[in-house]
Formats: structure tokens, sequence, C-alpha cells
């Protein structure tokens, strides 16, 4: 018996047009809620530096750019931002002097910790929009879209 696949499509340019703009908005309400933090807020290297750091603790730089599929030297220059910020410590590794072990300082853990409830709320709010059944096809969807490598 012969299987139904869903023949795929290019996207329209009115479907462009109207996720480009639901994009934008959410881009606004995210940096709106951001910029009411007192400080200056940080780059996106530097914030998923900290929760790579945050979920790996002793990590070395060389695992964050490995992780994030970026330059050891662009690591480097976040690591050096976030030591200067006091998010980040550096400690020598005994076994190999050479080596640096990477660890939140109680501020960048406090930073981190607020970061994801803020992530959790917008979350929630999107998700509460949703219908529980619309929530799961929307996770799914969302899911397809990042992990799929072709």
């Amino acid at each position: 018996m012969a299987r139904y696949v869903p023949l795929m499509t290019k996207p329209t340019d009115s479907q462009l047009a109207t996720l480009g703009a639901a994009f934008e908005t959410f881009t606004r309400r995210y940096k709106l809620a951001e910029a009411i933090s007192v400080e200056k807020p940080l780059n996106e290297i530097d914030k998923q530096t900290l929760f790579y750091v945050a979920q790996h603790p002793a990590c070395g730089p060389s695992d964050v750019a490995r992780f994030l599929g970026t330059a050891n030297t662009t690591i480097s220059s976040a690591t050096d931002r976030m030591v200067k910020r006091g998010y980040l410590k550096r400690e020598r590794v005994e076994d190999d002097r050479r080596a640096v072990a990477l660890r939140l300082s109680d501020e960048g853990r406090a930073y981190v910790e607020v970061q994801l409830q803020m992530y959790r709320d917008m979350y929630r709010l999107m998700l509460d929009r949703l219908l529980p059944a619309e929530r799961d096809q929307f996770i799914a969807m969302i899911a397809k879209i990042v992990y799929n490598d072709d």
C-alpha cells in the first residue's frame, strides 16, 4: 500500500511577510523586556556563553566555541567581557596549568537565573494564548524547524 507523503511547496511572499511581521513583534517584545534591566544588555554570544557555562561548569573556552559553532577567538573575547563584568571566573586546571576552566561567579549565576526566568515567562505568555492541543502542535513545529539539519 502506498504511503501518502505531503507535497512540500515553497512559502509564498504573503506567508513570508506575515511570519516576518510576527517575528519582528516577538523580537520587539523580547527586547523591551530586556531593556527594563538596569544594566546594559549582553550580546547573544555573551549570553549563550554564560548559559553554556551554567550547564557545564569547569568547561573550557574551546568547549563553548565548539558548542556555539564559533571561533575560539570569538569566545576568548566573550569570556574577557564576562570576566570584566564579574559574571565569569577563569580557573587554572591542576592537571594542565595551560588549560582554563570557566565557572560562573555569584553575579553570573544570578544573571543566568534572571534570564532563564524571563525566558520562561515569555514562553508561558506565548503558550497561554494557545489551546492545549495547539501548544503541542506549535512546539512540535518549532522543534521540526530547529532540529531539521537538511
